[in-house]
């Protein structure tokens, strides 16, 4: 047969049912490509493009949310630890009370322990801020950006000058705290987030180090320990109540959570500060954690005073002992030349007859011993005989005693 046969109604409709069935896996497939297609584009919008102020917080972020009770637009605060290289988002919860969502390594920060005093010192701030949405620079050089609102009011007060400090990615710091452009999406969505939520402001408070009995101690001698003990009570107050204490300044100081007694009052941050009273129940709960803390903080500071001054002694020691040896290798020389020319003249060579060369006995044994001696020999040379007793200036035994005579 030279044509096959027309195919039936039956057989085309089991050849439609097998190619549709081996259709339907490659359409999925194609689907999910294109969808992930699609996804990597706009994740690599979100990342470098215009939209990266709109990207979403990671999903281990959101999952922490969750399992902390928070939503995502409620109300955040962060607090920066120089020396620990840490920054802290803190997120408020539905009970009302802040708890710690995230911490990140600080990629990078300028300066060194202590405020920022001028404009070009490349110093970090310290103190207390309020971040607003106009702070917020989604269009940064360094990916992504919040202005810390330096010089704040307490700063102004003593004159201090800058400009353009910010949280912000890029990994490069000049007087900035500076993150990865990961870290910084992630922190920048949250901030964001809160403002959706409707928080006005979030607080940014940055410390030289966690603020505890035992690094005051170990700074105690710094010359910023006035200012630090200042920042701790504000430490103190989010500490004992896990909520940003509200800030204020005078009489060029920060104070906390406090309410002037006379209405329309304001406190002014170079001018005496007014009337004012702190909740007593949060007062309190400061006072109470201080009082551990500075007792804490005396045991240590005397422990590290007395551990100092031992090693002040000892280093004094070893000073002194090699100022000693090298006195001595450098007088060496002239006190031998000294010796030289103080030693009396050379005597002459004296003459000595045969018979005074012949050795000296002692009672001492011979340096050198043959293994095949008697035992005689041990007498001889302590009990003297024969012609080396006489030799040693031994004679004969002499006694007064008479015999008898004989019968």
């Amino acid at each position: 047969m030279i044509f096959g046969r027309f195919p039936s109604s039956a057989d085309s409709q089991r050849i439609a049912d097998t190619t549709g069935s081996k259709r339907t896996p490659l359409r999925i497939a194609a689907a999910l490509m294109t969808a992930g297609f699609l996804a990597g584009c706009q994740a690599d919008e979100f990342a470098s493009g215009p939209n990266r102020h709109k990207a979403p917080v990671n999903a281990s972020i959101k999952r922490k949310m969750t399992d902390l009770n928070m939503s995502s637009t409620s109300p955040i605060m962060i607090r920066i630890f120089k020396e620990e290289s840490e920054l802290e988002v803190w997120k408020k919860t539905r009970t009302g009370k802040f708890k710690l969502l995230e911490e990140f390594e600080i990629c990078k920060w300028s300066g060194k322990l202590g405020p920022k005093f001028k404009e070009g010192d490349r110093q970090a701030p310290e103190g207390f801020y309020e971040i607003t949405p106009s702070l917020m620079n989604p269009k940064s050089s360094y990916h992504l950006a919040f202005n810390l609102g330096y010089p704040n009011k307490y700063d102004r007060s003593h004159n201090r000058t800058g400009s353009h400090l910010m949280v912000h990615g890029a990994c490069s710091s000049r007087g900035c705290y500076a993150m990865t452009d990961a870290q910084v999406t992630d922190i920048y969505a949250l901030a964001r987030d809160s403002f959706k939520g409707g928080q006005r402001t979030f607080q940014v408070q940055a410390f030289p180090f966690r603020m505890t009995a035992e690094n005051m101690a170990r700074h105690r001698n710094n010359e910023h320990i006035d200012f630090w003990r200042m920042l701790k009570t504000g430490y103190d107050h989010f500490e004992v109540t896990n909520t940003p204490p509200k800030i204020s300044v005078c009489e060029k100081k920060y104070v906390f959570d406090a309410t002037t007694l006379v209405d329309g009052v304001p406190f002014r941050a170079s001018s005496k500060c007014p009337a004012y009273e702190v909740n007593p129940r949060i007062a309190m709960a400061v006072q109470a954690k201080q009082n551990r803390d500075d007792e804490k903080f005396q045991k240590l500071a005397a422990r590290m005073d007395a551990k100092e001054e031992l090693k002040k002694r000892w280093e004094a020691r070893q000073k002194t002992f090699a100022n000693a040896i090298s006195t001595g290798e450098a007088d060496a020389p002239q006190t031998a030349a000294t010796e030289t020319a103080a030693a009396p003249a050379t005597p002459a060579p004296v003459t000595v007859s045969p018979a005074e060369k012949q050795p000296v006995e002692t009672a001492y044994a011979a340096k050198e011993s043959s293994p095949g001696r008697s035992a005689t020999g041990f007498f001889k040379r302590w009990i003297p005989f024969g012609s080396k007793a006489a030799e040693a200036g031994v004679g004969p035994i002499s006694t007064e005693v008479v015999p008898a005579a004989k019968p």
